[in-house]
């Protein structure tokens, strides 16, 4: 849901005052073509923002938001693929969806607290028998032992507060969007089949049903800090901008970094790398979160910031130049005091070995590394990380002509 709010203070429906209702992807399994926290929303006119399959299901689930938006209560939703009924309403990928539909009155106050500027700020949503939705406004410093509302959106019981404080504060604190289950205050559930109880009569009472909790959070967008005012920077601030970073580009250098073509990144720094980057993690602006990329090619600038980069966590740390570059960096590291078990986590050569050759092609190649070491850390692409891999970094020009090989400077 917290995707569409950006949009919302600009949607006609929603500034008019109509009814809405918003459905969100909150479980899935398969191949499917949206992640959890997508949402679709529906006015009571039948106006549409966002969308959840790219057109597989959202006739569908306007059709059941309309009915939710009649009847006033929220619904859960599944959506799969039927090989037999080649009509019916489903994912054509063979994944499976289920989208939970919750109805929102004119103005409601929890879509008004996410309207305007996009600021830190989560919703919890029971989807379970017991209903309610919550807004948190800090999710970084969300306690949930602490928090009066979701021991009431929880129905006030210790153990069950306990139980998701555990679950439900990283994903709130990571800015993630996730399914917690919990066990009924009434007790455990139980799903063991033994003998006996296949025996025995059935029984007359229901099951304790779990407590089913949807998380999303929002939190600032993450950093990436590119080094290094050049060709190559220049190229990957605009596709750093596209995958949701707040970007900013720092050089030592006034006369490189005050270039206009640099003048698009969110900021423009003029300060010695090691020591900007050693400032901002000091005030408490970088996280987890955050992406460096040293493009500055120069072992000045390099081999300090480097060294401060390996120190922190971070998200990802790359570094450009050749294979004979990056051995006498990691020599250089290493003779700073560098322990030899940060070198794991330094990506160099930077990026995926795509045969990248120009500096919007690397850019790519850098950025491909960075989505494929998110989360597990691994990279599952089929493209090897350059870091991983041997022989030359840019493949040779087909058909070049002969040329008088020169002596490789050695950082580059």
């Amino acid at each position: 849901m917290l995707d569409l709010m950006p949009s919302l203070g600009s949607w006609r429906p929603a500034v008019s005052g109509q009814r809405l209702a918003v459905a969100t992807i909150v479980g899935s399994g398969g191949s499917v073509p949206r992640p959890l926290g997508t949402s679709m929303m529906v006015s009571e006119n039948g106006e549409i923002l966002g969308s959840l399959s790219g057109g597989c299901v959202e006739g569908a689930v306007v059709e059941a938001a309309m009915e939710a938006m009649r009847d006033g209560g929220p619904r859960l939703e599944s959506y799969g693929y039927s090989a037999e009924d080649a009509f019916a309403v489903g994912l054509t990928c063979g994944g499976e969806l289920e989208v939970h539909i919750q109805p929102f009155g004119a103005g409601a106050p929890e879509l008004s607290l996410f309207a305007g500027p996009q600021r830190p700020a989560a919703l919890i949503r029971r989807l379970d028998a017991g209903g309610g939705v919550m807004v948190v406004d800090d999710p970084v410093r969300f306690r949930a032992m602490e928090s009066p509302e979701l021991a009431v959106l929880l129905g006030d019981h210790p153990s069950t507060l306990f139980a998701a404080a555990a679950q439900v504060e990283p994903l709130l604190q990571g800015g993630r969007a996730g399914l917690v289950r919990l066990a009924p205050p009434e007790g455990c559930i139980d799903g063991w089949v033994t003998t006996e109880r296949l025996a025995a009569p059935p029984r007359e009472e229901e099951e304790p049903q779990p407590i089913t909790l949807f998380v999303e959070s929002r939190l600032p967008a993450a950093r990436m800090l590119v080094f290094g005012a050049n060709d190559f920077g220049a190229a990957l601030l605009p596709v750093g901008q596209l995958l949701g970073y707040n970007v900013t580009l720092c050089d030592a250098r006034p006369a490189f970094a005050s270039q206009n073509r640099f003048s698009g990144a969110d900021q423009v720094v003029t300060d010695w790398p090691h020591r900007y980057l050693e400032s901002e993690a000091a005030g408490g602006r970088l996280d987890s979160r955050t992406v460096v990329c040293v493009l500055t090619h120069d072992p000045k600038f390099d081999i300090p910031l480097l060294q401060a980069a390996l120190r922190l966590n971070l998200a990802y740390v790359g570094a450009m130049g050749s294979r004979r570059s990056h051995r006498q960096r990691v020599d250089a590291l290493l003779q700073a005091g560098t322990p030899p078990e940060s070198l794991d986590r330094l990506h160099s050569p930077i990026g995926l070995d795509l045969g990248a050759v120009t500096p919007a092609e690397v850019a790519v190649s850098i950025t491909s590394e960075i989505i494929a070491a998110r989360g597990t850390g691994v990279n599952t692409t089929g493209f090897p990380s350059l870091k991983d891999s041997a022989g030359p970094i840019h493949p040779a020009p087909i058909h070049a002509a002969p040329q008088h090989l020169t002596q490789e400077d050695p950082w580059t």
